[in-house]
């Protein structure tokens, strides 16, 4: 049930009861499990474009965190079966599991296109509560995803390092021989393959909670920092932004998505909620620096704004070529930087490696 009165009925999976949460939807044709595990999932409904979902089954490798962080889940047809050869269980079962509530046998064509003509609303997803009027007046009066901070419900509560590299069958041996820089990584909903990356550039990886001080970030003097991805408002995250604005002049850094936001803010930018959000992993980004247009993986419900700029020290470096937003932001003298969407991919293509290339380059710049 969404809350402009549009309801949907078929048949529950997964676990049982009422949830709440933005209904958003995702053009993803694979995935599903790295989807369901990604933290800027947090307090949304998932609704899958791609027909068939849970083919493949479920693994302990293509997960993107510890659980599932969304709401719940909406396909069009539930796959009875699995088939993979890393397999280890179920769509179903897994849900059931981490108390996920799914739903099938639904037109997702339809929902699609009505969150795409009216724009992300509050819904409730029920297999228990079956009258409409209920429902509507629980959706009704359920908060909003604006001005509310989903970061800290994500975050690590304490920190951590990171030990992991990059599962890739086409891993370059060279990067073995590496120097070993430092890489403090803000947990703002963090996804393991953005450690992943940087564990295989041969960083030590430090993931610390998304409200650690400046000072804090001082004390461990890291070669360079990492704004990670994260759900929600960036503007109901203004600890955050305060932290950064002290480390932006010290550090190289490299934001990613949520932490693209935060870095906007921070530098006196402005961000606004899009009207259905971007997520997939087929969005055309376009480099403006060079030309050259890559295939990305996107998931953010909110833009930053390159005309609320008051530094102008900051350049935009990337654009959408589906609406033109701002995908990418660098600062002309000092070695930070940032982009939209999700260069670790996971799912997704993998035209944006570039990127953490980039990062680390800077931080050997910085280390000479």
């Amino acid at each position: 049930m969404l809350e402009d009165g549009a309801y949907f009925e078929g048949e529950a999976f997964g676990s049982e009861g009422v949830s709440f949460g933005e209904a958003v939807f995702n053009t993803s044709m694979t995935g599903y499990q790295e989807i369901l595990t990604d933290p800027s999932y947090k307090h949304q409904i998932v609704t899958m474009t791609y027909p068939l979902i849970g083919n493949y089954g479920i693994n302990r490798d293509d997960v993107e965190s510890f659980k599932p962080h969304c709401s719940g889940f909406v396909v069009r047809e539930k796959s009875s079966i699995f088939s993979n050869w890393r397999a280890e269980g179920d769509l179903d079962t897994f849900l059931k599991k981490h108390n996920i509530i799914g739903l099938s046998e639904i037109d997702t064509r339809q929902l699609t296109r009505h969150i795409r003509s009216r724009g992300a609303m509050k819904a409730v997803l029920s297999s228990s509560e079956t009258d409409l009027k209920k429902l509507l007046k629980m959706v009704q009066s359920s908060p909003s995803i604006v001005g509310i901070d989903l970061i800290k419900e994500v975050s690590c509560p304490e920190s951590y390092k990171w030990e992991e590299g990059s599962r890739d069958f086409l891993s370059d041996p060279k990067k073995k021989n590496r120097s070993s820089f430092s890489v403090v990584v803000f947990d703002f909903g963090v996804k393991y393959n953005i450690l992943r990356k940087l564990h295989s550039l041969g960083c030590k990886v430090t993931v610390v909670p998304a409200a650690t001080s400046a000072d804090k970030i001082f004390e461990m003097k890291p070669d360079g920092i990492l704004l990670s991805n994260g759900p929600g408002d960036p503007e109901a995250a203004p600890y955050a932004v305060k932290t950064v604005q002290k480390l932006a002049a010290k550090f190289p850094i490299f934001g990613v998505c949520m932490g693209h936001q935060i870095l906007a803010l921070a530098f006196g930018g402005k961000t606004f909620k899009l009207k259905f959000g971007h997520r997939g992993a087929n969005h055309p980004v376009k480099n403006l620096s060079t030309g050259k247009v890559e295939i990305t993986s996107q998931n953010h419900g909110f833009a930053v704004d390159p005309s609320s700029f008051k530094n102008s020290n900051i350049e935009l470096t990337h654009i959408n070529l589906n609406d033109g937003t701002c995908e990418g932001i660098s600062h002309r003298n000092l070695p930070v930087f940032s982009v939209q969407y999700h260069p670790e991919a996971s799912p997704g293509p993998h035209d944006s490696d570039y990127l953490f290339e980039r990062f680390y380059s800077l931080m050997k710049k910085g280390s000479r």
